[in-house]
């Protein structure tokens, strides 16, 4: 083919048009959420929701914003409030279903696990629970989760939920240490962190190791083989290898950076303190720190 014929065949192409990486991420004193480009850090809009948005989680083609102060639930989609759903007392932290359909809500208000049915903004099941139910976790089949039952929990409970729509109580893990955050890896494994030690788990079948971790309480989320593990108060991410559960470098990041999620390649990182979202590569590197509000909590990939 000549340059002419390459050069008309190339203008007669259909122009494919790539969507950017973008991330929510909850600006909790000001009652918005804030949209950024995860490739450059700015930010492209602003978008107004009830109170105090507190912890956001993709669902599908929404996310869902938890407003712990007011007992209310928003779903997001197309970045605007679709539903805000009432009938909470606390809500907490939010998991996604492997349907995409449904997503499980924590009340430690309440003490129960809720079932979202997030095209429709209803809740569809309920199931009592104890304590302070805040983070949890979903197995990589999708049929179990994890939730801590408070800031320094005593146990873990795990919940069937291979049905959605009926949740069930199928045992408790009690932790070496009082428990905070927990994570499936991808290769299966769990991760949970500490509410008061310096100290991680990691569950690996019927075998548990324990490292060394910054300041408690700590964080973490995975991407590439790694294992991300924030400490807000000490201001650092430390990047293991997951499977060797080896240290592979400890970055400095703004105090008040509890809450990381994995997004688009990167990892998400909003910080309390210093209201920055700070975006990180699999080698745990700073690309982007953007200034977003004057307080973030949490961040999510935004849905299409």
């Amino acid at each position: 083919m000549d340059r002419r014929s390459f050069l008309l065949a190339a203008a007669a192409a259909p122009l494919v048009v790539r969507a950017l990486p973008v991330a929510l991420v909850t600006a909790d004193t000001e009652a918005h959420l804030v949209a950024v480009d995860l490739l450059t850090g700015l930010v492209l809009q602003r978008i107004p929701t009830h109170p105090g948005p507190r912890s956001i989680e993709r669902a599908g083609a929404s996310a869902v914003v938890a407003h712990t102060a007011t007992g209310e639930v928003s779903i997001v989609r197309d970045r605007a409030v679709r539903d805000v759903l009432d009938g909470f007392v606390e809500p907490r932290y939010t998991a996604s279903a492997r349907d995409g359909r449904h997503a499980f809500v924590t009340d430690s208000g309440s003490a129960e696990l809720v079932t979202i049915d997030v095209p429709r903004g209803v809740v569809v099941a309920r199931l009592k629970l104890r304590l302070w139910p805040r983070h949890l976790s979903l197995s990589r089949d999708g049929r179990t989760l994890w939730i801590g039952l408070g800031t320094a929990s005593p146990e873990l409970v795990a919940v069937d939920v291979s049905d959605p729509r009926r949740p069930r109580r199928e045992g408790r893990v009690k932790p070496p240490f009082a428990a905070h955050d927990v994570g499936f890896s991808p290769s299966g494994r769990v991760w949970v962190t500490a509410g008061e030690a310096r100290s991680v788990a990691v569950y690996d079948g019927s075998s548990v190791r324990a490292l060394v971790a910054d300041a408690a309480p700590q964080h973490v989320t995975f991407l590439g083989g790694r294992a991300f593990v924030t400490s807000g108060d000490a201001g650092t991410v430390r990047v293991y290898d997951e499977a060797g559960a080896r240290l592979l470098r400890t970055t400095r990041i703004p105090t008040g950076s509890y809450n990381v999620q994995f997004a688009a390649g990167r990892v998400l990182t909003p910080s309390l303190a210093a209201g920055t979202l700070c975006v990180l590569d699999r080698d745990g590197r700073v690309r982007e720190r953007a200034k977003v509000a004057a307080s973030s909590h949490d961040a999510c990939l935004a849905g299409r």
